[in-house]
């Protein structure tokens, strides 16, 4: 067998202006790193016998990964939506802030935003993920059923927040 893999569903275009700042700010970086690393393979290669060279292998694995990325970068960077504003901040949208409280009654906060401004710090679900998907639309008061793979989960909303974008 095979190790094909369908394609993943392509991610929502949505980014704050401080997430794309952000993105733009790491393509930079990387692009000064790989300066660096080139100079050292380069160095690591000037070695000699470059199939028992660690230093030679490590960075050519490290200047592959920093080759992917800035490709993935330079693709999805013109994609994105930078999202300044919602119409209605009653209803839950990208960016909103929500509190909902779950049926033991322990009260969690989330921010909406982007899946590619995700860092895994703080409380912030991407707007793909099943929480956000249940959530958008829905006002205070409302009842929000979240299906997942292992199971289904009910929360009640009981506040909703805009930052500025």
């Amino acid at each position: 067998m095979g190790r094909w893999k369908s394609p993943q569903a392509k991610s929502s275009p949505y980014i704050t202006a401080q997430g794309y700042t952000h993105l733009e700010q790491e393509l930079k970086a990387i692009w000064k790193r790989r300066k660096h690393v080139t100079s050292a393979l380069a160095a690591a290669a000037a070695e000699g016998d470059r199939s028992e060279n660690a230093e030679y292998i490590y960075r050519k694995k490290e200047l592959r990964e920093i080759d992917r990325r800035i490709r993935y970068l330079q693709k999805r960077l013109p994609e994105l939506k930078i999202v300044t504003e919602v119409g209605d901040k009653k209803r839950i949208y990208f960016g909103a802030t929500v509190t909902v409280e779950d049926e033991e009654g322990i009260n969690t906060t989330y921010r909406i935003i982007g899946p590619d401004e995700i860092d895994h710090k703080g409380n912030y679900i991407s707007i793909d993920s099943p929480m956000s998907k249940g959530l958008l639309g829905k006002v205070t008061g409302d009842e929000v059923i979240v299906r997942t793979a292992a199971k289904q989960r009910v929360y009640f909303i009981t506040a909703i927040k805009y930052s500025p974008m």
